[in-house]
Order: structure tokens, then C-alpha cells, then sequence
């Protein structure tokens, strides 16, 4: 098997689950482990691919994602002459990461010790999510902002809002963005009257690297909310950082808002 994955989280994934040795092909942004993805070819970024050196690299598999790659990628790679097997994932809530693993083993499952290390994985990430109880934590509104100049946000039925939803926390606006497209990642307008609803929010460290100096700004956005800087990878990261993830997850909601 001659693995490439255009998704950060899946090839984190498949490297805990061995299968370093089967990736010929990663993009710019599948950064971790970084050590062991150093010798692995890029092909572009999530969303600009470059398919010619990924068709050169000649994989027998190439996973996506429905969030992080573009449909007119997919549908290049079917036209390929004997293309690759295209396994695309979505997952959209913290359980669908036991999926995930699953969905791994399916096709990978033969070789060498994926099997075990996809056991060991599912436990650890049960594990995590029997000990978050959303009933017993405090409601909160929130406002997950992932962009700035537009303010962007996340829909309610994305795997952030999911993740959220864990500790009882609610992401506004209260509106699903759909199964794929922008709408997932709406644009806030800062007259909006739902704003003034919202107690707290959250500057995701990535895609937009937020720091201390826009927390005003996001104070002033919402005038009756706190606001805090929250780590964009641990929750929005599936697959093996989901662990790490909702560990966190309960760390935020038992830390004070900055």
C-alpha cells in the first residue's frame, strides 16, 4: 500500500497507528509528528493540491476529508487512469473518532500491528469521553471564532460545536451550516443581535493565529461576553489528538475565562 493523506489529523492518525513506513504523500499543513514526517513528500495544502506530483507519487489510497479538501480534487483524482482508492472522512461529533479508528482498520487492518495500536487508541479515547459529563457543567453561549476581518465562526453541526456541546457549552449563531460549503464556517456581522447573547468567546489559535492583542477586539464584539484564546488543534483535531482533545475540553471548562 502506497498511502497519501490530504487531511493534518488522518495523517497524525495514521502514524500512531504505524503505518508511517505506507505515507508517500502528505500536504504542507500535516505537521505532526513533525519528526517522523520530515522525509514525506508534500503535495500542496489542503485545498490547493497539487496533483501532478501527488499522480507521480502514485498512491494506492488518498484520504480526505468533506471539511479540509475540495470536491473538484476528489473528482480529479477519480478521472486519474486506475486511480487510487479515495477514502474520505467526516466526522462530526468527538464519538465518531471511535468510527474513525475503525474506519482505519478497515482498510489498513492487515498490515502489521495496526489492529493493536487501533485497540489501545479506541480505549483511550472511550476512556476520555466517559469522563465528560455535559449534564453536570454550566451552559454557556459561545462564540468560536476562527477567522477575523471577516469575524468567522463554526455552524452548530460541526465537529468544534460537537466538541463544545461535551462540557454543555452551545456555539451561536444556533444554525447548522449544512453537509459541506461554506455555511459551515459563517462570516459574523458585528451588528448581529445575537451577539449580546453570547458569555463567552473563544480565539482559536488556528486557522487564524490569534494572541492576547485581539482579545479586546473580541471583547468589544460581544460586549457582555469574557473572552479567551483556546488551542485550535485540540479541538478541532480528530482521530488520535481527540484524546489529548477532550482532555482539554475539560481542563477549559474548570479554568476561569482570561
Amino acid at each position: 500500500m502506497r498511502i497519501a493523506s490530504l487531511v493534518p489529523s488522518v495523517t497524525e492518525l495514521l502514524v500512531e497507528l504505524g503505518l508511517l513506513e505506507r505515507l508517500v504523500a502528505r500536504t504542507g499543513f500535516c505537521v505532526h509528528p513533525a519528526a517522523m514526517l520530515r522525509d514525506v513528500p508534500k503535495v500542496g495544502g489542503t485545498k490547493e493540491v497539487n496533483l501532478a506530483k501527488l499522480r507521480r507519487l502514485a498512491p494506492t489510497h488518498v484520504l480526505v476529508n468533506i471539511d479540509e479538501n475540495r470536491l473538484e480534487t476528489v473528482q480529479a483524482i477519480h478521472a486519474w487512469p486506475n486511480p487510487p482508492q479515495v477514502i474520505v472522512t467526516h466526522p462530526l461529533r468527538p464519538e465518531d473518532n471511535l468510527a474513525l479508528v475503525e474506519q482505519m482498520v478497515e482498510h489498513f487492518g492487515a498490515d502489521g500491528a495496526v489492529r493493536e495500536r487501533a485497540k489501545a487508541l479506541t480505549h483511550a479515547l472511550q476512556h476520555e469521553l466517559d469522563l465528560i459529563c455535559p449534564d453536570a457543567r454550566s451552559p454557556q453561549r459561545v462564540l468560536y471564532l476562527i477567522w477575523r476581518d471577516p469575524w468567522m465562526t463554526v455552524a452548530s453541526d460541526t465537529y468544534i460545536a460537537a466538541m463544545l456541546a461535551r462540557i454543555g457549552w452551545r456555539t451561536l449563531p444556533d444554525a447548522p451550516g449544512g453537509a459541506a460549503g461554506a455555511a459551515r464556517y459563517p462570516v459574523v456581522r458585528s451588528d448581529a443581535p445575537w451577539l449580546a447573547d453570547v458569555q463567552q468567546v473563544l480565539l482559536s489559535s488556528e486557522p487564524y493565529s490569534f494572541t492576547e492583542r485581539h482579545l479586546a477586539e473580541a471583547r468589544a464584539l460581544c460586549p457582555n461576553a469574557q473572552a479567551r484564546l483556546v488551542d485550535g488543534e485540540l479541538l478541532s483535531w480528530y482521530g488520535a489528538r481527540a484524546v489529548s482533545g477532550l482532555r482539554y475540553l475539560r481542563e477549559i471548562a474548570a479554568a476561569p475565562p482570561g
